[in-house]
């Protein structure tokens, strides 16, 4: 069934010293990450270890902003003042962002929705701010510390993460039960289930910390079992169900989601049912030319487009561990990913023209992820020469020069 499409802008964070480029410099925004590729990881990794010069600009500014984080105090559910319904303040709780007070009734209940336009309300439920950005930091901390060997980038990681997902008197239930509430209509949805994709940049740095003295045996097998139990909620509550049943974007970052923690945890059963999920997504959510008619209907449907294709994008690459390579299937209608990305690139690149709607300039850095693992694995140099051209020079000193 047709579901109310909320999500926060993606804007990619792969400036990693964003204070440090001029005004004249592409500006990037930390909101979401780009999935690791290790391998390619690790050839960049030997690239530094043989001073490989290059390099320097990007290692040398992620080391300057983890350094900075080491600063950062941990954060968790329980910094903020409102409660949930619960009453319990270990439960996550969001509120949806396009939902304003209704201007036709005295309380202003129930809100209405502005496709969007983000209500400023969304500051006074800081779980949803906290948690990106906690995922963001161990991302940079744990690559800091794949990069130098340093433990004290380790040991600040470790931290964020027992706090946030650990400690008794900190952690978070494994549940959404209260993301993406609407006043005067629910107390949460399914569409709140897209809060925690940054569940998956997270999961990436715990890989990087492993031989890390500070992440402990013990720790991983804790966390894994606070994920297990998460995806067991995902899975089977009503609102998890409802968010896998999604039939646009939502649905693909419910699977892209599930997928990394399913891998995680060693459930490769799960995860090999997880691509085929998604291969029946692109299936009947695609059109004959490689579009996404429900993302085309948005107000922002270029970002919604390229949105939709960056958790495609994860899938694929997470796909590499299981039975199904998502980056050369073709389904039964004879779609298949490398179409799509096929039919948006040169809407990306602006060699075609974009004709649906979009109320607000398109960023694309939003399309980077994309551009970066479609561009390496289908031998296409020309969507990373893209991304050089637009960061405008600063492209040496970009996190994604690691990558």
């Amino acid at each position: 069934m047709m579901k109310s499409k909320v999500t926060i802008c993606v804007v990619i964070a792969i400036c990693i010293c964003l204070k440090s480029l001029s005004q004249t410099q592409v500006k990037l925004s930390n909101t979401d990450l780009i999935k690791l590729d290790f391998k390619a990881l690790a050839v960049k990794k030997t690239r530094l270890l043989s001073k490989d010069t290059s390099l320097l600009p990007a290692y040398n500014a992620l080391i300057k902003t983890a350094n900075q984080l080491l600063t950062y105090k941990p954060v968790s559910v329980m910094d903020k003042t409102d409660v949930p319904p619960s009453g319990n303040k270990h439960d996550y709780m969001s509120i949806g962002p396009y939902w304003w007070p209704n201007p036709n009734t005295p309380n202003g209940l129930p809100y209405i929705r502005k496709d969007g336009e983000v209500n400023p309300e969304v500051k006074n439920f800081p779980d949803k701010e906290n948690m990106p950005k906690l995922c963001e930091n161990i991302y940079n901390l744990s690559l800091a510390y794949y990069f130098s060997n340093d433990e004290k980038y380790a040991k600040h990681a470790s931290k964020l993460l027992q706090v946030w997902f650990l400690d008794s008197a900190t952690k978070m239930n494994p549940n959404l039960n209260y993301g993406q509430a609407i006043k005067g209509v629910t107390e949460g949805r399914a569409e709140g289930i897209i809060d925690t994709r940054q569940f998956i940049f997270a999961l990436d740095g715990v890989a990087l910390l492993k031989g890390s003295k500070d992440w402990t045996n013990e720790k991983d097998a804790a966390l894994k079992q606070w994920f297990s139990q998460f995806l067991n909620w995902l899975n089977t509550s009503k609102i998890g169900k409802d968010e896998m049943d999604a039939n646009n974007n939502h649905g693909v970052w419910f699977d892209a989601q599930a997928l990394a923690i399913a891998l995680y945890v060693g459930n490769t059963t799960m995860a090999n049912e997880i691509v085929g999920t998604t291969a029946k997504r692109l299936d009947a959510q695609a059109n004959n030319e490689g579009l996404f008619p429900l993302e085309l209907q948005r107000t922002t449907s270029l970002h919604y487009s390229v949105f939709i294709m960056n958790a495609f994008t994860i899938v694929a690459q997470l796909s590499e561990q299981t039975s199904t390579n998502f980056w050369t299937l073709e389904t039964p209608s004879g779609k298949s990913f490398k179409k799509c990305v096929e039919a948006i690139i040169p809407f990306i690149t602006k060699q075609k023209e974009w004709t649906y709607p979009e109320i607000k300039p398109f960023q694309v850095t939003d399309a980077y992820p994309l551009l970066l693992h479609a561009g390496n694995k289908y031998k296409h140099p020309k969507y990373l020469d893209f991304i050089k051209t637009t960061t405008k020079g600063s492209y040496d000193k970009l996190l994604l020069n690691l990558f």
